[in-house]
């Protein structure tokens, strides 16, 4: 019911910037919390940030001061703006969107994921 599309990430160096961001569609009442998690090689999913439909941000204690987390309601789309990035910061970046949708008589709540974008950071 929702389809989440990624795009920005790519290979930069220590210290520079990215832009994410991450386009929800398909057939749904509204769009709720949206976040970004990673993944490193041989670690578990973690969050990195989320937003919620109102504009409430939460970061990671790792990413606080670096990395903002914005979203344009009216374009559905959520972006992650990342400075001073660090090689720690290497991983694949999920985008995350919970959505309402309607179903007949029943409104209901659907977690939805994107495909993932690489985001490599090199010393």
């Amino acid at each position: 019911q929702v389809q989440l599309v990624e795009s920005g990430g790519g290979l930069v160096q220590a210290g520079g910037s990215l832009r994410l961001s991450c386009a929800a569609s398909g057939t749904f009442r509204r769009i709720n919390d949206m976040g970004w998690y990673r993944q490193a090689p041989g670690k578990q999913r973690e969050v990195v940030a989320l937003i919620s439909s109102g504009g409430s941000t939460n970061y990671a204690d790792s990413v606080k001061g670096r990395i903002t987390i914005s979203r344009d309601n009216a374009k559905n789309t959520v972006y992650l703006q990342m400075n001073s990035l660090k090689p720690e910061d290497t991983a694949v970046y999920y985008c995350y969107a919970e959505a309402t949708y309607d179903s007949g008589s029943i409104v209901g709540l659907t977690a939805s994921w994107g495909q993932g974008t690489q985001v490599t950071v090199s010393l």
